[in-house]
């Protein structure tokens, strides 16, 4: 792969959190909940994003990240005040920049038309366009300014060594600053050209960078710091000031203030100590590179500058305890090699069980042997070493919470409604691949929730409620699950419309009798939709039914909760791994079966006196003081034709995700195991009632069993269950 392939890869990963923390930031302006640091990462994000794309030559993402980042600068002195309609224009650039950095990346082409909308909202922000913009395409060049950490506001810089074209300040008071950085200054994300741009804001400032330190160009360390600055400020200001704009780099820098004494610069730089000046490193520049355009200056005559004064690293153990407060070190790895690892993992539990069942065989049960407790313990290692591994692919939810406010505020203007989304519980941890694949369902079910859901303003307000509708979006950990609610409080469901679209639709006979819940969960039917005619909201009967779909396949459950007039709560409970399960092992009809442990309750011996005949096929067991559904697992799965004695079996006390509890009649337990999960349906077929399969310590494959659709389905047709089942095992 090409080096800067690989790099411009690492660049648009990074983009993408940028971008989140953009989203976050301006979210949190917008709630009133921002503040000086607040608009301090946004600009730093946008900052970034603009270097990075510099960088690469993207001229249409550095150019519109420009003019953006200037109404952030202008927000941050001041200037600008961060309320509601400047954060609203804020929030539609944030969204033309992501599209932007989409189409860098090969995505599609963004409107030209909505790109100079946001461009002119900017300008009005800023007071018109920017001069050096106009100046910069007209050359067709990029400005010094594009490059990441060169950038600075026009002033009097001379980077030849020559005298600075700018008056003397007539003021006698005033600051001689001279600061070399460190290379763990730029690790820590500041940006040298930011301090000189806050000095400037004390007074006025004449600037000298030293590049006589810069190695040629094959010697260049990208991580190194080279440059040195020199500032003198002609300003009234107290030590105090200036110290304060270096208050945290001080410690990453040598960093030397002391009074004007009169003298001006003169074009000086700091004592090089026989380095080579500017232009013989022009020079070089323009021989190792001849196809850039250097102008070469005439050779200046430099004078040594004052002895620089370096500030020592600050005693303080309050500033001390703070740099230790630095952000715990990382790094970038493919995911591809972390899926790996997984695979080898989950092979090295297969290949433990497989070793502990051979060793079993052979020498018994002795619990004294030391082959037994070193398999006792490796067992102990290697489900360590898989709940490490699975750590690595866990990430909060945020991610995929981050993509929906901008979702929210496009779905919002299109269905002409007032729209606020709240998010709780971003931190919520779960695999990687499993919020992969929420991002299509939270989609559906969030434009699902504005278009249907919410009623107008007009409507709410009719209803005595505030014209702005809520969505709400939370996650949570419950059970060994995670489970996310999406719920508004509109109208709710309309449960006669519902119905009657569906006998329109053919879905369901005129004279079918359903129970509240049933209606419901008719929006879930293939080619269902309540509205009236197609948009580009909705209307083509594609949306929740893939949805539930898609949150099946990944062994999760959908369910709703709807109060007319109050609003609807749809539930999503979903495993949160894909690769691992802790499991009861069962044996049913000579069958062996995993019961995920996440859902058992109790298990216990049936009395007769306590199982209860209810008609010709129902049996119930009684649990204590309620009656639970007894069901024979071998019999309803077809294992075997002839029902299960329920005093010669064991009885598994289970619980669904909606609240459901009932007994599954087993013929023995095997044991508690940590199990490797294996997709069913990716390498067979779906089978009702199984959620995946795992390969067991003989070798044997071995059925998951999908509680809650064994507790759902009225009955399992035996005949067709049995050759699935069996061609499966």
């Amino acid at each position: 792969m090409d080096p800067m392939e690989s790099i411009k890869a690492t660049f648009f990963q990074e983009c993408e959190e940028l971008l989140g923390d953009l989203e976050t930031g301006l979210l949190a302006l917008e709630a009133g909940e921002g503040d000086e640091d607040t608009v301090n990462a946004i600009f730093r994000a946008v900052h970034s994003v603009k270097g990075g794309a510099g960088a690469f030559g993207l001229d249409d993402l550095v150019g519109f990240a420009h003019v953006f980042e200037t109404s952030l600068d202008m927000m941050r002195s001041g200037q600008l005040q961060p309320d509601a309609a400047n954060v609203a224009i804020l929030l539609r650039a944030g969204d033309i920049l992501a599209d932007l950095v989409a189409a860098a990346q090969g995505g599609p082409d963004i409107d030209r038309d909505r790109r100079g909308a946001s461009l002119r909202e900017l300008e009005s922000l800023t007071g018109g366009p920017d001069q050096s913009d106009a100046e910069a395409d007209n050359d067709g060049d990029i400005a010094g300014d594009e490059i990441e950490g060169l950038e600075f506001t026009p002033a009097m810089i001379s980077l030849d060594g020559g005298e600075p074209q700018a008056e003397e300040s007539d003021g006698p008071s005033g600051w001689r600053i001279s600061f070399r950085p460190a290379s763990d200054m730029y690790a820590k994300a500041n940006d040298a050209a930011l301090l000189l741009r806050e000095l400037e804001r004390l007074g006025p400032c004449r600037t000298i960078t030293d590049t006589s330190g810069l190695p040629a160009l094959d010697d260049l360390d990208p991580e190194a710091s080279y440059l040195v600055w020199t500032v003198e400020l002609s300003a009234n200001v107290g030590r105090d000031a200036v110290e304060e704009v270096f208050e945290f780099v001080e410690d990453d820098c040598e960093l030397s203030i002391e009074p004007l004494s009169g003298a001006s610069l003169s074009g000086e730089a700091p004592d090089s100590g026989g380095s080579p000046d500017v232009s013989e490193l022009l020079k070089r520049v323009q021989a190792e590179a001849p196809d850039i355009p250097v102008d070469v200056p005439d050779d200046p005559d430099p004078e040594p500058a004052a002895e620089q004064k370096t500030v020592k690293p600050s005693d303080d153990p309050a500033k001390k305890a703070a740099i230790s407060l630095a952000p715990p070190a990382t790094i970038r790895v493919d995911l591809d090699r972390v899926d790996r690892l997984i695979d080898l993992v989950g092979e090295l539990v297969i290949n433990q069980a497989m070793l502990a069942e051979r060793v079993n065989e052979n020498i018994g049960e002795k619990d004294n042997s030391l082959v037994s407790m070193a398999l006792d313990d490796l067992e102990q290692l290697t489900r360590e070493i898989q709940d490490s591994c699975m750590a690595i692919r866990a990430q909060p939810v945020k991610s995929v919470f981050q993509r929906m406010p901008r979702l929210v505020r496009e779905t919002a203007a299109m269905v002409k409604k007032k729209v606020r989304l709240v998010t709780e519980g971003e931190g919520t941890e779960v695999d990687k691949t499993v919020i992969e694949r929420l991002t299509e369902p939270l989609t559906h079910m969030v434009r699902n929730a504005i278009d249907h859901g919410l009623e107008t303003p007009a409507d709410r307000a009719a209803a005595g409620k505030p014209e702005e509708g809520v969505v709400r979006l939370a996650a949570m950990h419950r059970s060994g699950r995670i489970v996310l609610e999406i719920s508004d409080d509109g109208r709710g469901i309309n449960r006669d419309r519902v119905r009657q679209k569906a006998i329109e639709r053919g879905i369901i006979e005129a004279e079918a009798k359903l129970s509240n819940e049933e209606i419901d969960n008719l929006i879930f039917a293939p080619g269902f939709s309540t509205a009236d005619e197609v948009t580009d909201v909705s209307g083509r009967g594609v949306g929740m039914d893939v949805v539930k779909r898609s949150i099946q396949a990944l062994g999760g459950r959908l369910s709703i909760n709807s109060t007319p007039g109050e609003g609807s709560v749809f539930t999503m409970s979903l495993p949160l791994t894909l690769a691992v399960l802790d499991g009861m092992v069962v044996n049913s009809g000579e069958q062996t079966l995993v019961v995920p442990l996440t859902a058992i309750m109790e298990s216990l011996q049936p009395r007769p006196e306590n199982i209860k005949q209810i008609g010709s096929a129902g049996t119930v067991l009684q649990v204590r003081d309620q009656y639970v559904p007894l069901i024979d697992i071998g019999l309803k799965l077809g294992y075997r034709t002839n029902r299960l004695n329920p005093s010669d079996g064991v009885a598994i006390l289970v619980e669904t995700e909606g609240g459901g509890k009932a007994a599954l009649l087993l013929d023995e337990i095997r044991g508690q195991r940590q199990v490797v999960i294996k997709s069913l349906e990716q390498n067979y077929r779906r089978v009702e009632g199984i959620a995946a399969a795992t390969i067991m310590g003989d070798g044997r494959v071995a059925l998951i069993l999908d509680v809650d659709a064994v507790i759902a389905s009225k009955s399992l047709n035996p005949a067709s269950q049995t050759p699935q089942l069996a061609k499966a095992s």
